[in-house]
């Protein structure tokens, strides 16, 4: 729209939520701050709170796997998207990795530096769950080919260690070493015993990654083959989380209070589940998502782990999530209550808005005295429905096009396919004429039944859960336009603007039907049987 500073709107409650989580050295649970778009989550950390929850002793690691898509990131002067992430192209796999990575490797750093991870830590960390003794003999014999039949095989898992360190010791770059250390900056003085713990416990973090990176490359065709077939392994998906997971372990053992308290935040969760895999060096993306965030969930279970705040868009995390994860109070969940009457005002409309009353064709159309602040507001509608409601509606038909397609080829359960609503009944064709015609139906014939509810469904309150089985609720979820809230358990818009262009959407489509396709759609509304969508019209007619 235009380059002017969004308003920050205070939400004392919320901050408090977010801040009292954060100052926890150590947590049992990760804590998912999840809301529709446009609300201020992103803004609400970036402007408010990261600042302060970087005084020291606090430390805290942001990662926004949404930066890699450049169209519609404001680190690449854009805006972000309204509709869903999953619109935009999705970045590489390898991006996100490299960014989480970074994050982590810069926080374990700074624990290096104020000595409380050191070498030893290290080891007894990464010993715990990899045998290291095989990578280490390896590791040595690189470095001086005579230490391969000068180490016994009796020689215990420490020794070897803290050769491998004086050996990788040798081959790093001292200055470099010093220059991530800062042991020479300030004028800092440290006795020689000190400069050398915090140098192995440096490259003692190096040797770890190196550890991970060799047992990794074992499992190279291993994991080749699982991209193949398509199949699932816990083993190697854990094989490709192994670093980050190892660092937050470090991280979270290394925490104490009021010395140093390292916390994370991972804005855009959602985006890493959608994340291209570009090589079999790695498993997908929905894998990876899957592995890290289980491993977080266990160390926070068995041992505590350091605070991590996961920030999403996607209602996936509120109303899915904790089943696919195990149970209800999997996460600890904070949903961000902007709701009045429906959804209320919504902070980024407003501030679109008012750029756009602030710009030069504000005063065009109020030059024209006919013209009213309307107007305006009609333009800004016009402008959600070209740019963002009828791109995404596009992309949902392609869904429920390929919910047809798997439903023909045997994809989809045959218990959802039995009986009930049209949907249950796709046609048994490759005809992509025929197929784009039926969902175009289905994808109507959904949206009137939510104007006809008034745009809300209670899914909990109503016995609705059937829902999330129609391709047509997970399309408008998928996309965006949609979001499943968890308490109070609603499906409706994202926002009053959104759900306006959804009417309008409709009424275009109805007024584009041939008659065949008129009949039909509306032979649907009226004989459909008692599914849901007849209850929730049935409750208020």
């Amino acid at each position: 729209m235009v380059n002017k500073a969004w308003k920050i709107i205070p939400r004392p409650l919320l901050e408090t939520v977010l801040n009292n989580h954060a100052q926890h050295h150590r947590v049992p649970q990760p804590l998912v701050v999840h809301g529709p778009r446009g609300v201020g989550k992103t803004t609400l950390f970036l402007e408010r709170l990261l600042k302060d929850l970087n005084k020291e002793p606090h430390l805290t690691g942001y990662v926004d796997f949404a930066e890699s898509i450049k169209d519609h990131h404001p680190q690449h002067n854009q805006s972000f998207p309204w509709s869903s992430w999953s619109n935009c192209e999705p970045p590489t796999l390898s991006n996100c990795k490299a960014q989480l990575e970074t994050c982590l490797e810069s926080m374990a750093e700074r624990g290096i530096k104020l000595g409380t991870i050191s070498s030893q830590q290290i080891f007894t960390t990464l010993n715990k769950w990899h045998g290291l003794n095989t990578a280490l003999r390896r590791i040595l014999s690189k470095s001086n080919k005579k230490v391969k039949n000068a180490v016994s095989d009796k020689v215990s898992g420490s020794i070897l260690w803290e050769r491998a360190v004086y050996a990788l010791s040798a081959r790093v770059n001292a200055k470099e070493i010093d220059g991530v250390l800062e042991l020479r900056e300030n004028g800092k003085r440290l006795s020689l015993e000190e400069e050398t713990y915090l140098r192995e416990g440096l490259v003692g973090l190096k040797l770890a990654k190196e550890v991970l990176n060799m047992q990794h490359e074992w499992r190279a065709n291993a994991i080749a083959n699982l991209n193949r077939t398509g199949g699932f392994s816990r083993s190697l998906a854990n094989s490709c989380t192994d670093w980050p997971c190892l660092l937050i372990d470090l991280l979270s053992q290394a925490a104490e209070i009021d010395r140093f308290q390292p916390k994370l935040v991972i804005n855009n969760i959602e985006v890493l589940r959608n994340a291209i895999r570009t090589d079999d060096s790695t498993v997908c993306g929905s894998m990876y998502h899957d592995s890290l965030i289980w491993r977080i969930i266990a160390l926070g279970v068995n041992e505590r782990c350091l605070p991590v705040i996961l920030v999403t868009s996607d209602s996936y995390y509120s109303y899915r999530a904790y089943l696919d994860f195990g149970f209800i109070d999997i996460f600890i969940s904070r949903e961000w209550t902007v709701i009045a009457e429906v959804l209320g005002p919504n902070p980024r409309h407003l501030f679109e808005l008012y750029a756009l009353k602030q710009s030069n064709y504000y005063q065009k159309v109020m030059e024209d005295r006919a013209s009213t602040f309307e107007d305006i507001v009609d333009a800004y509608l016009a402008y959600l429905q070209i740019t963002v409601v009828n791109p995404a509606m596009d992309k949902a038909l392609l869904l429920l096009q390929k919910f047809a397609f798997d439903a023909k080829n045997g994809r989809v359960l045959e218990d959802k396919l039995r009986f009930g609503t049209p949907w249950r009944h796709p046609p048994r064709t490759d005809d992509t004429i025929l197929l784009a015609e039926w969902a175009k139906i289905q994808l109507m014939d959904f949206v009137q039944a939510l104007v006809r509810t008034e745009f809300g469904v209670n899914y909990l309150a109503d016995c609705s859960l059937e829902i999330f089985d129609d391709p047509a609720a997970v399309a408008l979820l998928e996309v965006g336009l949609l979001y499943a809230q968890r308490d109070p358990s609603f499906m409706r818009p994202i926002s009053r603007g959104i759900q306006r262009c959804l009417v309008r959407w409709l009424v275009l489509e109805q007024m584009k039907l041939s008659f065949f396709n008129y009949l039909q759609f509306h032979w649907q509304r009226f004989f459909r049987g008692r599914s849901y969508r007849h209850l929730m019209l049935q409750d208020r007619t």
